[in-house]
């Protein structure tokens, strides 16, 4: 099994199934990280950034956006191929992620095949807390020209 990284599509004929990608290891989720991204995305719900909201919601505290880890994802991915190389990234949400967790994004080759004449790859990927629980999973799809 070998670890990639590059931002240029990995030599197909060297790319093998397991293959995994270099990780991502973000910093803890700050407050400030959740109240950059609300001005960033326009998502402004008040459960992310109000801890009163949050809490009169029955949550313990706020919590970050879901489309957030689902972009730490098209991160890993974008440091590994040009952004242009992929054609799908399909996430599924497992777990809430909470202030102050350290997140871990991984991405695995999964298959290798031609699909109407393309060269692709189907990656699995994932986020992780510190303790290992999957915060989002997810696949993508990456063609080769």
């Amino acid at each position: 099994m070998t670890t990639l990284m590059s931002n240029s599509l990995p030599v197909w004929d060297d790319l093998q199934p397991g293959d995994s990608l270099s990780p991502l290891q973000l910093p803890p989720i700050t407050r400030l990280t959740l109240a950059l991204y609300c001005g960033a995305s326009g998502d402004h719900n008040p459960i992310h950034v109000d801890s009163d909201f949050a809490k009169a919601a029955g949550m313990p505290d706020v919590f970050a956006h879901g489309m957030l880890s689902a972009a730490w994802l098209a991160r890993l991915l974008t440091g590994w191929v040009p952004q242009s190389a992929i054609r799908s990234l399909d996430v599924r949400f497992a777990a809430i992620t909470h202030v102050g967790e350290r997140i871990t994004c991984t991405g695995k080759v999964a298959e290798k095949f031609e699909q109407h004449g393309k060269r692709c790859a189907r990656l699995a990927l994932t986020n992780t807390n510190q303790d290992g629980m999957i915060k989002l999973a997810g696949d993508a799809l990456v063609a080769w020209p």
